[in-house]
């Protein structure tokens, strides 16, 4: 594959780079660009957002306004989003005036649950990996036809839906046809529930040339369908197993033609099997940790590969564990007043690195930040986590 010419940071004219989405992944990969000498272009509805005010220029308007799109590939020479829900028809008009990476092609499979499904099944002849037993469920007949194996699953919209959202439990048809109401008969996917010993994601990169890395494999604990913590090395996760999750993602990003940083997620079984679940087209909760524990963070990563530059050195330097930081919180003692977290306890933590989102409104279940432990050793590391669970009132 020829190399095209990489898009390096200038001075005088500045160097644009634009963003699809105003949100705290956006705030990240704006803040890595700005380190390499790029300016940073966001388009995002949301007036006041967690990219845009770190941004030198926010696009206040709707993702699929024309001028607005005109607006940014005019003024980036490359365009990259930060979440799977911007429209797929956006990015490919980007795409007519700007380098656009992930392509519209990629981020419509991954936005579409039974189009990542499909993707995974036609794939696992390279990837070695299959998704769970699945169905479409889009009418009363389809629930009618649930073959009995499927059943218990998790209903999920085919569409939207994160962080457990659009996804309800069911044991029998007549659960599933109440959760199908629920959800006004949108079209879901209903997905065996299986006997999961563990979570894994793999963080990869590839680039526009075809070179492409895999981070090391993270395992990681949900709590009411959000992440609640990753730890790097997995402690439950062997050698064998790492090796063949990192080479499903190698064989399914290559499949993908994909530029840019995806995250998959894998089930593994309690008889040690590997079952691939889901994939993310931008940077992901789990790889916040690179920040802190690898030579390249994953939104540098990001930042390399959509500008064409050589991808970065993948290795973990320092054991860590990361903790999601919820709105809960800020009401860890019962009231209905929000109260800021002892961040100065929580930095007396030795490796304790903090990071914020920018959201001046704490809510319940609302991703405010995250804060990634460090340590020589990975029980020292877990150790910090405990204390800073202790610190701010949540269960560890």
């Amino acid at each position: 594959m020829n190399k095209l010419p990489a898009f390096l940071p200038a001075a005088a004219p500045s160097t644009w780079l634009g963003v699809m989405g105003g949100g705290q992944l956006g705030r990240m990969f704006a803040h890595a660009a700005q380190a390499m000498g790029y300016k940073v272009a966001v388009l995002e509805p949301a007036a006041d957002c967690p990219a845009g005010q770190v941004a030198e220029q926010l696009i206040n308007a709707a993702y699929d306004d024309v001028q607005a799109l005109a607006a940014l590939s005019q003024q980036c020479v490359a365009v990259t989003t930060e979440f799977e829900n911007v429209p797929a028809d956006s990015m490919a008009l980007l795409a007519e005036h700007a380098f656009v990476a992930p392509s519209s092609a990629c981020v419509s499979i991954a936005q579409d649950r039974l189009a990542e499904k499909r993707f995974f099944v036609d794939c696992a002849d390279v990837s070695g990996v299959m998704p769970a037993p699945h169905q479409l469920i889009a009418s009363a007949a389809d629930i009618d036809a649930i073959p009995d194996h499927l059943l218990p699953g998790i209903l999920k919209t085919v569409r939207m839906g994160y962080d457990g959202k659009g996804q309800a439990r069911v044991a029998s048809r007549a659960e599933v046809r109440a959760a199908f109401d629920a959800v006004k008969g949108v079209p879901c996917l209903l997905e065996k529930m299986l006997p999961l010993a563990y979570e894994v994601s793999v963080l990869s990169a590839r680039g526009e040339d075809g070179e492409a890395v895999v981070y090391p494999i993270a395992e990681n604990v949900h709590r009411d369908g959000i992440l609640f913590t990753t730890t790097v090395p997995g402690p439950h996760v062997s050698a064998a197993r790492a090796s063949q999750a990192q080479d499903a993602a190698r064989a399914i990003i290559g499949r993908l033609g994909y530029v840019g940083v995806l995250c998959i997620e894998f089930f593994v079984l309690e008889d040690g099997s590997l079952v691939v679940n889901e994939m993310a087209p931008r940077p992901h909760n789990s790889g916040h940790y690179t920040m802190d524990a690898c030579v390249t963070s994953q939104f540098a990563q990001q930042v390399r590969a959509m500008a064409r530059l050589p991808l970065g050195d993948v290795r973990q330097h320092s054991p860590a564990v990361m903790l999601n930081i919820l709105g809960d919180v800020w009401f860890a003692d019962g009231s209905d007043a929000a109260v800021e977290p002892a961040w100065d306890q929580i930095l007396e933590l030795p490796g304790a690195c903090l990071h914020l989102y920018g959201k001046e409104e704490a809510r319940r279940g609302r991703k405010m930040g995250h804060i990634t432990f460090v340590a020589p050793t990975l029980p020292q590391a877990q150790a910090q986590l405990q204390a800073a669970c202790a610190i701010l009132g949540i269960a560890a």
